[in-house]
């Protein structure tokens, strides 16, 4: 299955959403959540009113989104889920820096993101083991 690719960002006024490797998908809203459900309506329009022929090919068979969040737009949509003091147990960074990212006051190095999505991934990884 191919993957389209959605960055989300947070900017001044609104989160941004765009697919990264679909051309003219587009999105943006007031929340993560509306930026999320505006790029899918946008796929949604693109294959509504289009012909066949200007339809990217990545839309014309089974696909599935995945989400590349900035990290401030990441703390700032699982903040209920994620509390600085979570992110500090499970990937080894302090709260008050995890709190500096969540605000925007200082954006983490490339060394920071990746220990934070590595601790995530690995945390999915051991809930997707889990039975109840």
């Amino acid at each position: 299955m191919k993957q389209i690719k959605i960055v989300i960002e947070r900017s001044a006024d609104l989160f941004s959403s765009y697919a990264e490797n679909v051309e003219g998908v587009y999105g943006g809203g007031n929340t993560v959540a509306e930026a999320k459900q505006s790029v899918i309506d946008a796929i949604t329009l693109i294959k509504q009113n289009n012909s066949a022929k200007n339809i990217p090919e990545i839309l014309k068979s089974d696909y599935k989104l995945v989400y590349k969040f900035d990290v401030q737009s990441f703390l700032d949509y699982y903040k209920g889920v994620f509390t600085p003091a979570a992110l500090e147990r499970i990937a080894g960074i302090n709260q008050k820096q995890i709190q500096h990212y969540s605000s925007g006051h200082r954006k983490p190095r490339p060394e920071q993101r990746r220990k934070i999505e590595a601790a995530l991934h690995k945390l999915g990884q051991e809930l997707m083991a889990v039975e109840l």
